[in-house]
């Protein structure tokens, strides 16, 4: 990433409230299987032209149930890696009527995209290319029964564990339910009050441990072999934490990153996940954070703050790399490293 360069920029008609990178080698081995055997192995064999050169980027928004004449869709938009450019037009767009997709979680594995909206999550499935006239990546809407979460009211977090076996998801009533599943036969292993409605929900690396963290109280660390707490991480000096991420040090070791608000604008601070204990604070920024994510590789943290600005931070040194001044109009809904964490 240069130093203050913006990328290209794309509007779709619709304010964004969710994006996360599809899995695109993994989406096209699935998509490949239910194919006829020779088919799948000419493709196999380099007849999939050069999509290694593209990336697809799945994005969830709306207007909501108001009368503003925005429509509600989920998105996906092509993203060519050697321009640095987005597609134009987003080369899927699935309405979803009256529902706003809130929240939005991407199976790690290919199995679809989960939104969230104040009826109920909703599952889609993604389209095998080869039965689209254009030949491109798409989704449809699946029957595919959610459980518990058919039709919960709004999840403010939705997330699937690394290796896409287990799904958490987290709502905005006063006691914050905290869920965890197995994936996909919704069977459920934890099912707790945070105490506040939920602010955000991370698997460790492993799957062993979830992280939960609400508007009030602390940051608490669930068992998911014993689907009790482990631990309870407080806050200091009239911290508000906002969201989680778990990712690995530059020895191999597992370290979970909370960004807070605080006093003086946002901090990251980190945890030791074997004391869980306090390690580290980190100053980053004189507003507070809305949005906030962890490079696939660990190196990086991207901070996104309520001016608009991104901020990406070396995750070992916490020495601020980029900056992007006012990357958005309004402030930053959502944010993504691509799996490669080069983007």
């Amino acid at each position: 990433m240069a130093k203050g360069k913006l990328r290209d920029t794309q509007k779709y008609g619709v304010p964004l409230y969710g994006a996360a990178w599809a899995p695109l080698d993994r989406i096209r081995r699935r998509l490949r299987s239910r194919r006829p055997p020779a088919e799948a192995e000419r493709e196999a064999d380099g007849g999939g032209g050069d999509a290694a050169d593209r990336g697809c980027v799945v994005l969830a928004g709306g207007g909501g149930e108001g009368k503003s004449g925005i429509p509600n869709a989920v998105l996906v938009a092509e993203y060519d890696f050697a321009s640095g450019s987005l597609s134009e037009q987003p080369v899927t767009k699935i309405g979803t009527g009256s529902e706003l997709p809130y929240r939005m979680a991407v199976h790690p594995e290919g199995d679809g995209v989960l939104c969230a909206s104040p009826k109920g999550c909703r599952w889609f499935e993604w389209e095998d290319p080869e039965d689209a006239e254009d030949h491109k990546l798409g989704l449809r809407k699946s029957e595919k029964v959610l459980g518990q979460l058919e039709n919960a009211i709004q999840q403010l977090a939705l997330v699937f564990s690394h290796d896409g076996s287990l799904l958490a998801a987290g709502d905005e009533g006063e006691d914050g339910k905290v869920m965890v599943f197995k994936w996909p036969s919704m069977d459920i292993i934890l099912n707790e009050a945070q105490g506040s409605s939920l602010r955000d929900l991370a698997f460790s690396l492993d799957g062993k441990f979830l992280v939960s963290l609400g508007d009030s109280g602390p940051c608490r660390v669930w068992d998911l072999t014993s689907s009790v707490a482990k631990a309870s991480l407080p806050k200091e000096d009239g911290e508000k934490f906002r969201f989680c991420r778990f990712s690995q040090s530059s020895d191999g070791t597992q370290v979970l990153f909370v960004a807070a608000v605080t006093g003086r604008g946002a901090s990251i601070l980190t945890w030791n996940t074997s004391s869980w204990k306090r390690i580290g604070s980190k100053h980053v920024a004189r507003v507070p954070v809305i949005a906030f994510n962890v490079s696939a590789d660990g190196k990086l943290l991207a901070v996104g703050t309520e001016g608009g600005d991104i901020v990406i931070l070396n995750s070992s040194s916490m020495k601020t790399q980029t900056v992007v001044k006012k990357a958005h109009i309004g402030f930053v809904t959502a944010l993504a490293f691509s799996h490669d964490s080069r983007f």
